[in-house]
């Protein structure tokens, strides 16, 4: 419930602070006072966007605050998807600065707008002709039904299993239409995945077979160079064997004279040594080196066959053209196996459609039940107010569609005259009828669900009389179970306020203000006396203002 509200620097409001309780609140003005400003100020509150032509003094912020009792409201869960800072007594602050930005806290924590709407819709209701229409919305009639036939949890769970459906279903035509372009890019695919693994690709070979193919491109080359070093190292008279063998013969002779050759000679003998092992090995490689012209010929289509690939590919190495082939392979693999993976989730949706299917019973029987509740207490409320010939007609038709709500098609009909043919609201009924129904509707409302702060702006326009006075009661017994306020005219409604708070305009240094008292008991004989008869009262308008209040 609303405890408290805060204006400064709005429109002509300089400054106002109210305090507000429970129960039914009565708000009432001259035509012009500024309730429009009043509730202009509050619905900065709810997420309303700002606009700078509304600060009273453009050289000053505009701050509206106002407090909140959330205590029964269960809105822990809101709090936390927004990431607002819960308490039981909840702060929403606006500033509208001289700049034109505006900024918005809750609990003094910085919020946007779209995060502001979202509470402050479950936190006040003003209704007024533009919610009035909200009659002729099937959602709204919807929610009014569910709320008789207490369909929250089961509805909570169908739009889980809705979003999962959708989800499904999303997925299988995405899997349908991908099919159809991949099967298109298949043969392609299946040819160049084929061209890889006739290749016959090994990672690392590329390098190998490009040393390959220069040995044997150069084989006389190498074997002239291989027969040089050979007779270089073993030629009797000039060979490097022979020589390095009389000069080891030469120094072990020294050896023998003295220990200090000892070292030069061991040099040496392990340079005969290396050299000789080098002689080996050079034997060997000349035993080696043979021509062979077929295997050179496969060497030279092989690498031809990969350079061929690397350019077709873009691929540098054989890693790369490997992990492309990888890849071929998986979407040849995807594309051969799609009818499978189609039929899964076809198998996915089947299932969801019967969980579905299941709460969607559930929801459809508990509204059929409801409706007829729904149908009579509606019925029964407007004779009182003055539409004792308003009749019903609602219907709700399983149907095969999941809608966001239920499978229900639902006919929302009515008549409100003796003998006269049902039609939808917004043609059957008047502004005057709707804002009865919509009056009436609130009230049953009231009864089944938790309904937050609700003000009613001017609902009683055009009745008076026993209508207005049934008006008032509707109000005062929802006031037992939520906070209520009336903007009013009449002063049978007026007088049936637990609290009553006047708007009026003043003049303070040649300046008008608007601002907002609440009146004491004496006060409020003035105000009810002046709606019933003018500035001057009369005595008899003064006893009938007592009466009403008594």
């Amino acid at each position: 419930m609303l405890t408290s509200l805060s204006i400064k620097n709005y429109a002509l409001i300089d400054q106002l602070q109210v305090d507000f309780n429970d129960g039914l609140s009565i708000i009432t003005g001259e035509t012009g006072a500024g309730k429009s400003i009043l509730l202009g100020g509050l619905s900065l509150i709810l997420g309303k966007r700002a606009d700078l032509s509304s600060l009273k003094d453009n050289t000053q912020k505009c701050i509206v605050e106002a407090v909140f009792n959330v205590s029964n409201y269960k809105l822990q869960a809101l709090f936390k998807d927004e990431d607002f800072d819960y308490d039981d007594q909840t702060i929403i602050r606006r500033e509208i600065l001289p700049s034109g930005k505006s900024r918005a806290f809750v609990n003094d924590s910085p919020v946007n707008l779209s995060s502001l709407q979202n509470l402050g819709e479950r936190l006040i209701d003003i209704h007024s002709q533009h919610q009035t229409l909200q009659l002729t919305n099937n959602d709204f009639q919807f929610q009014i039904i569910d709320a008789l036939a207490n369909n929250e949890e089961s509805l909570h769970k169908y739009k889980k299993e809705l979003k999962q459906f959708k989800t499904l279903e999303k997925e299988y035509s995405e899997l349908v239409s991908f099919q159809a372009e991949a099967i298109k890019e298949h043969d392609y695919h299946s040819f160049l995945l084929k061209e890889l693994l006739e290749a016959n690709l090994v990672d690392g070979e590329l390098k190998f077979l490009e040393d390959e193919y220069e040995t044997l491109n150069n084989i006389e080359g190498i074997k002239e160079k291989l027969l040089e070093s050979y007779e270089l190292l073993n030629a009797e008279q000039i060979g490097v064997l022979p020589t390095m063998t009389a000069l080891k013969n030469s120094l072990q002779k020294l050896a023998g004279f003295s220990a200090k050759y000892d070292d030069i000679y061991n040099r040496v003998n392990s340079s005969l040594i290396e050299m000789d092992d080098i002689f080996g090995e050079i034997e060997n490689l000349q035993d080696d080196v043979e021509a062979n012209p077929s295997r050179l010929e496969d060497v030279d289509a092989k690498l031809k066959v990969i350079y061929n690939l690397m350019q077709k590919h873009v691929a540098s190495d054989i890693s790369e053209l490997l992990k492309i082939q990888t890849e071929l392979e998986e979407k040849v693999s995807f594309t051969e196996n799609l009818d499978d993976t189609i039929q899964k989730k076809q198998n996915e949706i089947d299932a969801q459609t019967k969980i579905l299917d299941g709460i969607s019973e559930v929801i459809h029987d508990n509204r059929i039940v409801a409706i007829p509740k729904l149908k009579s207490q509606l019925e029964i409320l407007l004779a009182s107010l003055g539409m004792p010939n308003a009749q019903f007609k609602i219907e709700a038709e399983y149907s095969k569609t999941f809608f966001a709500n239920g499978k229900d098609a639902l006919s929302f009909l009515f008549s409100a005259n003796k003998g006269g043919s049902f039609n939808e609201l917004k043609k059957a009924a008047s502004g005057g009828e709707l804002s009865r129904i919509m009056l009436a509707i609130k009230s049953v409302l009231s009864n089944y669900m938790q309904l937050p702060t609700i003000m009613f702006d001017e609902i009683d326009t055009g009745v008076s009389g026993e209508i207005s006075n049934k008006m008032g009661d509707i109000m005062l017994q929802m006031s037992k179970t939520m906070q209520v306020f009336s903007i009013t005219h009449l002063p049978q409604i007026a007088a049936k306020g637990h609290s009553h708070f006047k708007v009026f305009k003043e003049d303070v240094n040649e300046v008008t203000q608007t601002n907002l008292i609440k009146l004491n008991h004496d006060e409020r004989i003035v105000e009810i006396a002046q709606m019933l008869g003018g500035i001057e009262m009369s005595s008899s308008a003064i006893a009938h203002a007592k009466e009403l209040l008594n």
